[in-house]
């Protein structure tokens, strides 16, 4: 499943894939839409809708987006399989309702409560409702060998191997990308729906360095070795500015930033990231490499 080139789905970013583990702010718009909004929205905003409807929101929107090996999913009328691993029976009820009766160009979607590897193995996307120990890091890395989207729901997820973790935050559900675990399955999803991407407020120094960075896949991902995180501006706190500000940095071979060129985002917060980025340090490599950086800024 292809997007067109010139498609502009959040507009603004090129198209350019992302490398490392990314957070990425999409929220729920509504149901009676048909779900076809990837937008911000805080669950407090429509009390009728659940965090769990939200989720299935997600993984439907997951279904749709993702561009799949044709070994996994060919062309044909065969369906979309979503599983679920762990939970209640109530959330499987919920995430039927959410895709009964929708499709993924010519595939019907079907959801099933999956526990053993061979049903996991023939699902498209399994949604991991409880992560728990070494059974879940063998089960999810047999998934990513065979190209199948693992998303889960807590805060160890990336780091156990798995694609996509839902997360909730300042009130709205958001979704973390290991983006690593994504290549290695042979599944990818559009820039343009990654060009929301945001690193975290508080990165730790790996999360940082991997989701701050891309560089050629000849040279593979090159380490930020210092991160200087960009000061939310006090214009932007006074107008409680929020956005995704993103830029290229062209990196020296020793790892010092030469230039900082502007990508995206309000001018008053690209400004700020600017000016962080310039002070960043990376590996050195044998030849100076291009690095996007894509930075939220959420009120304080």
């Amino acid at each position: 499943m292809r997007f067109p080139k010139n498609e502009s789905l959040f507009g603004g970013f090129p198209e350019r894939a992302v490398s490392g583990t990314v957070l990425a702010l999409v929220g729920f718009q509504l149901l009676a839409l048909h779900l076809l909004t990837l937008h911000p929205l805080a669950l407090g905003q429509q009390p009728k809708v659940t965090e769990d409807q939200v989720k299935a929101a997600y993984l439907f929107n997951f279904a749709k987006l993702a561009e799949w090996r044709r070994d996994t999913l060919p062309d044909g009328p065969s369906p979309l399989v979503i599983g679920v691993s762990g939970g209640e029976e109530e959330f499987l009820s919920i995430l039927k309702a959410t895709v009964a009766g929708k499709m993924v160009g010519t595939h019907p979607l079907d959801v099933k409560p999956v526990t053993s590897a061979d049903e996991m193995k023939s699902c498209h996307i399994v949604f991991f409702r409880v992560s728990g120990g070494k059974h879940t890091e063998t089960a999810i890395e047999n998934l990513t060998q065979a190209g199948v989207l693992s998303v889960g729901e807590d805060a160890s997820f990336l780091r156990r191997g798995g694609m996509i973790n839902l997360i909730r935050e300042h009130g709205s559900v958001r979704f973390e990308v290991n983006s690593d675990a994504l290549d290695r399955s042979g599944i990818h999803f559009s820039s343009k729906i990654l060009a929301l991407a945001k690193t975290g407020s508080e990165p730790s120094h790996d999360t940082a360095s991997n989701a701050a960075s891309e560089t050629s896949r000849q040279e593979g991902p090159r380490r930020v070795e210092r991160i200087v995180k960009p000061d939310y501006p006090e214009i932007a706190k006074r107008m409680k500015l929020a956005g995704i500000a993103q830029v290229e940095a062209a990196v020296n071979p020793d790892g010092t930033v030469k230039e900082v060129r502007v990508v995206g985002g309000h001018p008053v917060l690209v400004d700020a990231l600017v000016r962080a980025v310039r002070q960043w340090r990376y590996q050195p490599a044998a030849k100076e490499t291009l690095e996007v950086i894509r930075f939220s800024f959420v009120p304080q």
